[in-house]
């Protein structure tokens, strides 16, 4: 099984940004750990910062994996753009959000993406995309 996750904007800064939203733990060194223990699946990792690269990114694997764990970060509130390409692929899309999204300020309440998802998981930290793993693969 394949499965990819995409990280937007800033989440390159995990362990040093915010820690006390975001925590410590670095997530190439949480990537790590999580391809140990889930050594049958082929989990690749893509992050950007640009809202076009995530697109590019979205549509060259969205009909070719099995599974899709998106954390669209700031672009969840504002892309109508990324939105519709997650609406256009074929491949099911779980978005994450390390924190508790609907525990902060009003206008993070809100996701453009959601709606084209086949789950949402907000607040479990890291873990969160452990879940959406093993949503992914049943």
């Amino acid at each position: 099984m394949k499965v990819i996750i995409i990280n937007g904007p800033n989440l390159n800064l995990l362990g040093v940004r915010q820690p006390e939203i975001y925590g410590h733990e670095t997530f190439d060194g949480f990537l790590e750990s999580l391809r140990k223990s889930y050594p049958d699946i082929q989990l690749d990792y893509f992050q950007s910062n640009s809202e076009g690269e995530l697109i590019d990114k979205l549509q060259s694997v969205g009909f070719s994996y099995e599974g899709i764990i998106l954390n669209p970060a700031g672009y969840s509130h504002t892309s109508v753009a990324l939105a519709d390409c997650v609406a256009a692929i074929s491949t099911p899309v779980v978005e994450v959000h390390i924190s508790n999204i609907y525990a902060r300020e009003e206008f993070r309440r809100h996701s453009y993406i959601s709606p084209y998802c086949k789950a949402v998981i907000s607040g479990l930290g890291l873990m969160g995309y452990e879940s959406a793993l093993r949503f992914l693969i049943g």
